[in-house]
């Protein structure tokens, strides 16, 4: 069995904006990405709503990415890939933080994971690193909580390859998202189809390559 972790936020657990609830398991797109996969993949969903990079929220707590991560490798292992894609909260205005500094922090994610030894025995898990999709239109809830976000989400995907390069993970932009209009941040359930097809198609290829 093929163990998958998935490691996010709001848009991992499957925030549906339409009615402030959850998207369907099925719909969701680690669900996606356990129905393309098969029987013979475990996909755990890890999205936590709010969850950051490294940084601690002063209005929201237990959602530094950091501090939970660990324990979730601890639990999940042996884990064969994990898919990260975490840094759209850290665009928020509370933390003021440049995308390189997010990048920073998403770095230090891959560091630990590849140092956990919670892969296969004798084998390093892999990392599909993934950047936040594009920012739409948000609705004023998000507009003032995302102040100054449009103009540095564009720079995330620079700096994530980078980090992608360096530690020998995959890599993936997925420009092609387009988010729920009904806040401009979550994705719509064909969002989440089609970033867990498109995941499916990458993490095939990277395990076919161990």
């Amino acid at each position: 069995m093929t163990t998958i972790l998935c490691y996010g936020d709001s848009n991992t657990w499957g925030t549906d904006a339409a009615n402030d609830g959850r998207h369907g398991r099925h719909e969701r797109w680690p669900g996606v990405l356990q129905a393309q996969l098969g029987a013979d993949y475990y996909v755990v969903e890890a999205g936590l709503g709010g969850r950051t990079t490294v940084w601690d929220d002063p209005t929201e707590e237990h959602r530094n990415g950091k501090t939970h991560l660990m324990p979730t490798l601890l639990t999940h292992r042996p884990i064969d890939l994990v898919v990260l894609m975490l840094g759209t909260n850290d665009l928020k205005s509370r933390f003021n933080v440049s995308a390189y500094d997010i990048a920073a922090g998403v770095e230090k994610l891959v560091e630990i994971i590849l140092k956990s030894e919670c892969g296969p025995v004798g084998v390093l898990p892999q990392i599909l690193l993934i950047s936040p999709p594009p920012l739409g239109e948000m609705n004023p809830r998000f507009a003032e909580m995302f102040a100054g976000a449009h103009d540095k989400q564009p720079l995330l995907a620079g700096y994530y390859e980078t980090v992608a390069k360096t530690w020998g993970c995959g890599f993936l932009y997925p420009d092609f998202m387009v988010t729920d209009p009904a806040d401009g941040l979550h994705f719509t359930a064909d969002a989440h189809r089609q970033l867990g097809e498109r995941i499916a198609v990458e993490v095939t290829g990277m395990l076919a390559k161990r």
